[in-house]
């Protein structure tokens, strides 16, 4: 067994900080309980916003102007379809990571796998995106903005039926490191709690908006079990630079144990469901098999003793 991570981080902004130690966060049923009472007080509110906060949420690296769409409708909470022992297996994969390093950008490249990855949703073409999977027959790993699941809570629900994974991307898709210890806490427990609240299993797993974290994230992260997963291909489809575009990057980047980084909503994302085909194509023909960040984990864990990487935002 690996060594434990030394959770002792030193961090850069602390003395910039006032926010005083962390608050031992609730049990989750209680929290879930007061999340209902937040949202049933502020439904009205949340009506009036819907249309504004679908039409400027930021992608992850930068602003999108997203175009009208009709907003799905609400679903009624919905347990997730995917076996029991398979999300029992893949939990104790993330918990074994875990056990020595708090983050993970690829596995360790002994095996085939490739995790495709989506951030942002769900929105108004993950239904796209979600076809495309459904049709090749590829389960991927979804990091969802709670926020967004007000509003396109059914193709969450999808998701969770189709046996893809669902992470942890924040509650309203801040840059974490220009937040409190307390509001960072927030952003990722209202986001568990809303995931719960659909049916969907307690998520194990967290990208950071904007690449965006700090040592208090950590500390975060380490509080509620969760995992930072980032990236070692990009495909830059957030800027939309074109369908094969799209292709070649994924391509190129492709390697054993890649995690690769897309998108399928924070803007217009008909390319990258375009592209998906190809790239899903290409990738078995090579004969890479498309898994979940959580199988990758199991069947190719990262190596030990890797450093943290920097802050990927630049601030």
């Amino acid at each position: 067994m690996p060594h434990g991570w030394n959770w002792d981080f030193e961090d850069g902004h602390a003395s910039r900080r006032a926010d005083g130690p962390v608050p031992a966060p609730a049990p989750a049923s209680a929290r879930v309980k007061q999340l209902r009472r937040r949202r049933a007080g502020a439904a009205l509110a949340l009506g009036l916003a819907a249309v504004a906060i679908a039409a400027t949420l930021p992608g992850s690296h930068t602003m999108h102007t997203a175009t009208t769409v009709p907003v799905e409708k609400r679903a009624s909470p919905h347990p997730a379809a995917s076996a029991p022992e398979d999300e029992d297996d893949q939990n104790a994969a993330v918990s074994a990571v875990l056990a020595y390093t708090p983050f993970v950008k690829q596995g360790a490249g002994r095996g085939r796998d490739i995790a495709l990855t989506f951030d942002d949703g769900p929105g108004p073409y993950t239904p796209g995106v979600l076809s495309v999977l459904e049709r090749f027959h590829v389960h991927a790993t979804f990091f969802v903005i709670g926020a967004m699941l007000r509003y396109f809570s059914p193709s969450a629900v999808r998701e969770l039926k189709d046996g893809d994974v669902i992470g942890d991307h924040t509650e309203t898709h801040p840059e974490m490191a220009q937040l409190s210890a307390h509001a960072q806490h927030e952003e990722l427990f209202e986001q568990i709690a809303r995931v719960e609240l659909l049916g969907g299993p307690r998520p194990v797993l967290f990208r950071p908006p904007y690449g965006s974290f700090d040592a208090t994230t950590m500390r975060q992260l380490h509080a509620l079990h969760l995992l930072m997963t980032l990236w070692s291909v990009d495909t830059g489809d957030y800027l939309q630079p074109g369908v094969q575009t799209i292709v070649q990057r994924a391509l190129a980047g492709a390697h054993p144990g890649a995690i690769m980084l897309m998108h399928d909503a924070g803007g217009t994302r008909t390319e990258t469901i375009e592209a998906l085909p190809t790239i899903i194509g290409d990738l078995r023909a090579r004969g890479f098999r498309l898994v979940t960040v959580p199988q990758l984990l199991k069947d190719d864990p990262p190596p030990a003793g890797q450093p943290l990487p920097p802050n990927l935002s630049g601030d």
